[in-house]
């Protein structure tokens, strides 16, 4: 444990440090629900995955295993047939090109952080742009059971979702190597300032992953990772040095999918996405940084707002028969499911040692019944609970 006190340097063989970590194998007989390894990354076949997930110990069992390989495996998951009725996946898709062709007629060009400016389209908080636009699509997007059982496996419950697609058009550039959200977006003199334990804590906080809205063969240019990398205490003060990056130029894998797939990865992975280096093809994924209950997400999300909106949704697809899981994978990926932070003068806990939840609210809204009008007035009134009072 004395290593993980006090401060992080980059005085050391930063190189000698990552190669001994990234040229570290993955072994298959280490990962008994894993169906393969491909460029030293673990592949999930989502289908063979369905019998050992429906019960509460197989499921664990598997997010014990997944939750292993993002620590202190190889740091990334690439679910195979994550969607394997790509049709949802179409309907979100044809809401992000309508988005993406109304930012252009607005004359506003859209990029990430780390790729040079026109390489891509970017839609920002997409999350809540959708739950509004085709609530239906939301709905049914994100029922999926993988999402819940990676974010879970990773952070626990009451995880919080906030997306941005990305696409990288023909010809687009790759992005520079880089950690990602808390401590890789910032300096490396902002990052010396957080002791070693909080380089070990930030990767806890958050999930990255993506799900490939087009398919995705090498030349299109799919993320590019450095298996093992996360171990590198020091990382975050690392990936920006030229000996590094260009470490991982050399070494680095592109794993392909196909439309459906999904990955997943230990933000504190070495990672950039590729080049697409095809004439005609516009790279589409679904970017997912998903937050930890106890720490701070990427992007603001009106999530009350959200909730009112897919709701009636909800009520359908009760009605028609989804199961208990898939109506909370759907209301978690909306609804804010962590009570905290709260007035706790004005919302005091009345059962336990928290007060109720905005996912508590429209969950129980659903079992109960209630109509569209209850839950936008119960889900209000505790927002006004919430705040502070007015001077």
């Amino acid at each position: 444990m004395s290593d993980q006190i006090g401060w992080v340097s980059n005085t050391g063989d930063q190189l000698s440090e990552l190669k001994v970590l990234a040229e570290s194998k993955t072994l298959l007989s280490d990962y008994r629900f894993a169906s393969s390894v491909e460029q030293n990354t673990l592949v999930y076949d989502c289908e063979k995955l369905v019998p050992q997930i429906s019960s509460r110990d197989g499921r664990r069992a598997v997010m014990a295993e997944l939750g292993r390989a993002m620590l202190s495996g190889p740091g990334i998951v690439a679910f195979k047939g994550m969607y394997p009725d790509t049709a949802v996946v179409d309907r979100v898709s044809n809401v992000y090109w309508q988005i993406i062709e109304e930012q252009h007629a607005r004359g506003e060009a859209k990029g990430d952080h780390y790729a040079k400016p026109g390489s891509n389209d970017r839609v920002w908080n997409v999350q809540e742009k959708l739950a509004l636009r085709d609530p239906e699509a939301f709905v049914d997007y994100y029922a999926n059971d993988f999402i819940s059982l990676i974010a879970t496996a990773w952070l626990g419950p009451a995880y919080q979702i906030t997306t941005q697609v990305n696409v990288v058009n023909p010809g687009g550039d790759a992005q520079q190597p880089h950690r990602d959200y808390h401590l890789g977006f910032l300096t490396d003199e902002q990052a010396f300032e957080y002791p070693t334990h909080v380089h070990l804590l930030s990767p806890v906080l958050t999930l990255q992953g993506a799900v490939a809205h087009t398919n995705m063969p090498r030349e299109t240019g799919p993320t590019m990772y450095l298996p093992h990398s996360q171990k590198m205490v020091s990382g975050y003060v690392a990936w920006r040095n030229p000996v590094i990056r260009k470490y991982f130029g050399d070494n680095y894998s592109q794993l392909p999918l196909q439309k459906g797939d999904g990955a997943f990865f230990n933000p504190a992975v070495f990672h950039a996405a590729g080049t697409n280096q095809t004439n005609d093809i516009k790279r589409m994924a679904n970017l997912m940084q998903i937050g930890s209950a106890f720490g701070r997400t990427l992007e603001t999300v009106n999530r009350q707002q959200m909730s009112n909106s897919i709701y009636p949704t909800l009520q359908k697809r009760k009605a028609s028969g989804w199961s208990r899981q898939s109506l909370q994978n759907s209301i978690a990926a909306c609804a804010e499911g962590y009570a905290f932070p709260t007035n706790l003068d004005r919302d005091p806990p009345l059962k336990g040692l928290a007060p109720q939840s905005q996912a508590d609210f429209v969950w129980q809204a659903l079992e109960s019944d209630k109509s569209a009008f209850d839950l936008s007035t119960a889900l209000e009134a505790l927002s006004n609970r919430q705040q502070t009072d007015r001077a």
